[in-house]
Parts: structure tokens; C-alpha cells; sequence
């Protein structure tokens, strides 16, 4: 029995192999093998196998005025690439070009192989003048927008800086201390200064908003240095009013003690006089 057992052990082996490489070999039939989206299955293309396909080179003559360049370029590219290798050449902006091809002007996304254009094909360039102008006005508004924004912000960081020295002042003024008029003088002015630099600055859009803005802020620092000069004023005239109260009532008290020596100087002539009248009025007595 046992050795019935090694023998169908044995020739069960081989089957059991057999079995598996064939499974191996169908897995890796399978990976061979996609699906399509139409449901169809087909093999796989080796990517490994097959080398990307080269791009020939075409030599295009572009005429521009009176004046001819050969432009050496991919088939495959577009116009709009071709403008690009052009704006060296020629110096006008890929923006302002005109591309005409047998008397069609091509768009910058369209492609040159599938337009037919092919080696020694001849395209004319042609300056679009109200592009150039159109594009010349945008750059000189985004300058002066650039322009603008940097001056908004020059000012802004100036305002801040006023802003707390003036915040200072007040606090100081509500402590008790003492705040100098020229102080509030030389602020004020500063703040002045900012406001017309900012009503010299042309803004539009956002930046007429920030522009608002800090005029609002300096307006509002103005006011509240005002309102320091006046207190600082109003005290300064209570002090003056209390030393010139002060002065006249000791100049009245010096002028009733000059009157007190006044009226005790004139009792004392008085009483002489009388004190001679008294001597001279003695009457002799005869015996």
C-alpha cells in the first residue's frame, strides 16, 4: 500500500506543475492583451520597443516690408511660436504681428503642419498699428497704475508714523502732561503736507479706495491735534487769567496801604498843626 502511495504521489506531481506554469503562461498572455474602449481586446504595443518619431525641421521665408527672413522652425509648431522666433528678427511685439498665409491671416494657436505649411513655404508679416497703440496705452496705464500704487504706499507708511506720534500726544495730554504747541504746529503741518501729495496722486479702481482712506485718516488726526492746541490754549489762558487776578488784587492791596500812609501821614501834619496853634495861642497873665 505504501508503495502505491509514492507512486500515484509521483505521477500526481507532474499534473499539479503542469496546472501551474500553464496558469503562469495565461496570466502573462493576459497582460499582453487591453481592452479598448469599444469592448474590443487587442495586444498591447510595446512602448519599449519603439523609439518617439522625429520632428522634421521646415525653413519657412517670411516677408516683412521690403525685407525677407528664412525662419528655421518645427513642423509642428504654431503661429503663435513662430510670432515669438519673429519678434527677435524683426522687433515687433508678437502681439502687433500679422500672420498671412496664402492670403489668410493664421491664428497664433493654429499649427503650421496641419495649415500645410511646409519647407520653403512663404508667409508675410504685417504690423498691426492699432494693436501697438491699443498695447502701447495699456502699458502706460499699468505704468502709471505701478507709478501710483507705489506713491499710495510711500504715503501710507509716512501716515502711519504720524498717525503715532500724534496717538503719543494725546496720550500724553490726557496724563496731564505737557504737550508743546509747537509740536502740535509741526505735525499738523507734516499731515498737511500728505494730503496734497495725495490729492496730486491719480488713482483709479482699489487704489482710489486706499487713497480714501488715508485722507480720512490724516482729516481725523488734524482734528484731534486741534482739539489738543485748544485745550492746551484754554489752560494757558485760565493760568494768564489767574496770575493777572493775582496781580491786580496785590496792586490794589499796595495802592490801600500807600492810602493807609497816605490818610496817617496827613493825621500827624494835622495834629503838629494843631499842637503850634495851641502854642501860639497862650494869653499872658498880668498879675
Amino acid at each position: 500500500m505504501e508503495a502505491m502511495k509514492k507512486e500515484s504521489l509521483f505521477v500526481m506531481a507532474p499534473n499539479t506543475t503542469e496546472k501551474k506554469n500553464s496558469s503562469v503562461k495565461d496570466e502573462i498572455r493576459m497582460e499582453e492583451w487591453e481592452m479598448r474602449p469599444g469592448g474590443m481586446l487587442v495586444q498591447k504595443s510595446n512602448n519599449n520597443s519603439h523609439t518617439l518619431p522625429i520632428v522634421p525641421m521646415i525653413t519657412v521665408i517670411v516677408n516683412f516690408g521690403s525685407s525677407y527672413h528664412n525662419v528655421s522652425i518645427s513642423s509642428q509648431a504654431s503661429f503663435g511660436e513662430l510670432k515669438k522666433m519673429l519678434a527677435g528678427e524683426t522687433g515687433v511685439h508678437p502681439e502687433d504681428q500679422k500672420l498671412m498665409y496664402k492670403k489668410k491671416e493664421m491664428d497664433s494657436k493654429a499649427y503650421l503642419d496641419v495649415t500645410k505649411v511646409k519647407n520653403g513655404s512663404k508667409i508675410v508679416l504685417i504690423e498691426d498699428i492699432t494693436c501697438r497703440e491699443r498695447r502701447s496705452l495699456e502699458m502706460l496705464k499699468s505704468s502709471r497704475l505701478h507709478k501710483a500704487s507705489k506713491s499710495i504706499n510711500h504715503i501710507t507708511t509716512e501716515v502711519n508714523s504720524l498717525t503715532h506720534k500724534v496717538t503719543s500726544l494725546e496720550a500724553t495730554s490726557s496724563k496731564g502732561g505737557i504737550v508743546s504747541e509747537k509740536d502740535i504746529d509741526d505735525l499738523t503741518e507734516a499731515l498737511m503736507t500728505k494730503l496734497v501729495e495725495m490729492d496730486g496722486v491719480s488713482v483709479d479702481g482699489s487704489l482710489k479706495l486706499q487713497k480714501t482712506t488715508q485722507e480720512r485718516r490724516v482729516q481725523k488726526n488734524i482734528e484731534t491735534l486741534d482739539m489738543l492746541k485748544l485745550e492746551i490754549g484754554s489752560s494757558s489762558n485760565g493760568s494768564k487769567l489767574v496770575a493777572q487776578t493775582a496781580t491786580m488784587q496785590q496792586q490794589q492791596q499796595q495802592k490801600v496801604e500807600a492810602k493807609a500812609e497816605d490818610v496817617t501821614v496827613d493825621q500827624l501834619q494835622v495834629v503838629k498843626q494843631c499842637e503850634a496853634v495851641v502854642v501860639t495861642t497862650k494869653w499872658e497873665t498880668f498879675d
